[in-house]
């Protein structure tokens, strides 16, 4: 229990630009997405699905969010947006999680995409088990109606996360976390 209290006082991400390969082989991502949908679910929905953004997907999807973004010329911070889909580009594994929550009768769509988040942060510890740097990112494209196409959504998904997993012998360096008290209180009464 310690070792894990340890590891989770000192959890890191390693930028996406950083990772490099290798990455999981196929018996090692399973592993790491069965251990990511084992997350609360209310209801056992199972709001969420992973997909694999292999190589040669990624490179397609990058050319189509490329041009998408020259047909929308008034878009603002193209050039930051641009920087955002070159990152699809970066590491040896990315995986999507798919945010698919519904309407249903007692369990709110918020739980469910908590649901989804969860995942999405389970799937970063699964791969650190598992000897890997990871990074969960989100970018313009998951937010743009225009892309879901691109990013082949179904009616009513949305992307939760973008998974990028790999080697990385860069030090991570640590960033300012929020003091305790600046988040924290007792409710008495």
């Amino acid at each position: 229990m310690i070792e894990l209290a340890d590891y989770l006082k000192t959890r890191r991400s390693s930028l996406s630009m950083s990772l490099e390969a290798p990455g999981p082989d196929e018996a090692q991502l399973k592993d790491m997405l069965t251990i990511a949908s084992r997350v609360p679910d209310h209801g056992k929905l199972a709001p969420w699905r992973f997909v694999l953004w292999t190589p040669d997907a990624r490179k397609t999807m990058h050319q189509d969010l490329t041009k998408l973004l020259v047909a929308k010329p008034d878009m603002p911070e193209a050039g930051k947006k641009q920087q955002g889909t070159n990152k699809l580009l970066h590491g040896p594994c990315v995986v999507a999680v798919i945010s698919k929550s519904s309407n249903h009768p007692k369990i709110p769509q918020w739980e469910q995409i908590l649901s989804a988040g969860a995942v999405c942060q389970n799937m970063l510890m699964a791969a650190n088990a598992h000897g890997f740097e990871a990074q969960w990112l989100t970018a313009w494209y998951i937010y743009d109606k225009d892309a879901s196409s691109i990013l082949q959504l179904e009616q009513g998904e949305a992307v939760a996360g973008i998974i990028h997993i790999g080697s990385c012998s860069t030090p991570k360096k640590e960033r300012p976390r929020p003091e305790l008290g600046d988040i924290y209180s007792i409710r008495e009464s």
